[in-house]
């Protein structure tokens, strides 16, 4: 089978990118989705909050996710669900496996990775104590809560702030259950602010910065987990250790892309991220191979990954009708607190008819800062930032004016000024 282009994922990232592909003139397009529905993720988030940036008013994630499957329909666009992507190797070969067809190769021009992520499990952690039940991600009980109607304990301590955490403190609480305290590692919260506020502060639920669970307890079922301060270096202070009763600890401790189909295919990966080095076309390393949203980088709000993800689609078009430019490229560096920028790489001629913009996440707290960007050690863009958290993307766009200094430029550098030391 041939396809000039396969997007692999039908979640927000991959309806969006579909949607855009087909408005940029591409007709022959196919999404693959394992799940039984398009919308990924979003289906089994059914609290408000979403939409605020793309549509301009609040929709849960069924109702965001709807109006792009709607999207997506009205358009005629192929998708298959239930069909499981095995492999991509760097050829643009896309294999996949599903009851209906079997085992299927396609020869595709262009590929598009929007596998999503997965949450990091308890072996990751080193979690001493009991195997019994009792212990979830909150991503699987957000799943088992709000899709499958079960109730999954009474008695709940959240692990990580993450916003799936924070989420599901309040969900938990509507649920009936005592959410006893949510335990973050780190002395800042990994999740939004408006989550911690909406979900921990309106509900008088206990957010413990520089702590941890140390031990878990129980045979059958988990009966309370031991939970203690920890030092700078992030190890346990056991003359802090404290006991709680519970039955339940879900576990909301960072996200992982999927991007298993990306090692296979040889794209390059980032150290930071874990998800592919990408140009400004949201192009790897390996040509005709694009990614986008959470297998590329982890965000916050699920507007910006529909917003990256079109500008996918529509460089992936361009490249099946023109082929990759044959151009010299720029490695943006990062300094100064800005863990990572994307995109990682610049084209001096790259097609910015739609603006640029560099996402990017910092690596602690810092207050009174201005996120600066450079072109050959001189200023390009400067914005004040009152306060930058790691929980929140900063996003930078740029004028037409300063996308020409940065194509001149021979190197491009993204920093922090005005912290610390």
């Amino acid at each position: 089978m041939n396809k000039n282009l396969v997007i692999v994922g039908g979640g927000p990232a991959g309806l969006a990118c579909a949607i855009s592909a087909y408005d940029e003139g591409e007709r022959d397009i196919l999404i693959l989705e394992r799940e039984p529905e398009l919308g990924g993720i979003l289906n089994q988030c059914i609290h408000n909050g979403f939409g605020l940036h793309t549509f301009k008013e609040e929709l849960t994630g069924p109702e965001y996710a709807y109006r792009y499957v709607k999207g997506v329909e009205e358009r005629g666009i192929e998708y298959k669900t239930e069909a499981t992507v095995i492999d991509v190797n760097a050829q643009k070969q896309v294999t996949y496996v599903s009851k209906r067809d079997g085992l299927v190769t396609i020869d595709a021009k262009a590929v598009v990775l929007c596998c999503g992520c997965r949450e990091r499990p308890r072996g990751a952690i080193n979690i001493a104590g009991m195997r019994g039940s009792g212990i979830f991600s909150a991503g699987t009980a957000q799943k088992l809560v709000n899709v499958e109607g079960l109730s999954v304990g009474k008695n709940v301590v959240i692990l990580g702030s993450g916003d799936i955490g924070l989420i599901m403190a309040r969900r938990m609480t509507f649920e009936g259950a005592n959410v006893k305290a949510v335990v973050e590692l780190m002395p800042y919260s990994s999740g939004l602010n408006r989550n911690i506020v909406q979900c921990l502060n309106d509900f008088d639920i206990p957010l413990l910065f520089s702590h941890t669970v140390v031990q878990v307890h129980g045979k059958g079922r988990l009966c309370g987990v031991t939970i203690a301060q920890v030092d700078e270096n992030l190890r346990p202070k056991m003359d802090t250790a404290k006991y709680i009763e519970c039955d339940t600890l879900l576990l909301s401790v960072g996200l992982l892309p999927e991007n298993e189909l990306a090692k296979n295919a040889g794209v390059v990966l980032s150290s930071v991220t874990g998800g592919g080095i990408v140009d400004d076309s949201m192009m790897t390393s390996q040509e005709g191979i694009f990614v986008c949203g959470n297998v590329l980088h982890v965000h916050d709000l699920v507007d910006f990954v529909s917003q990256e993800s079109a500008l996918a689609g529509q460089r992936a078009v361009q490249y099946i009708r023109n082929g990759a430019p044959n151009c010299e490229k720029i490695t943006i560096e990062t300094k100064n607190g800005i863990r990572y920028c994307v995109p990682s790489i610049l084209k001096k001629d790259g097609d910015f008819t739609s603006a640029l913009s560099f996402k990017m996440r910092v690596s602690n707290v810092f207050k009174k800062v201005t996120l600066t960007v450079f072109a050959d050690g001189v200023v390009v863009l400067a914005k004040k930032r009152p306060i930058v958290t790691p929980g929140e993307m900063e996003n930078v766009t740029f004028t037409p004016k300063q996308i020409e200094q940065l194509k001149t430029a021979s190197s491009i550098q993204v920093s922090l000024e005005g912290v610390e030391k």
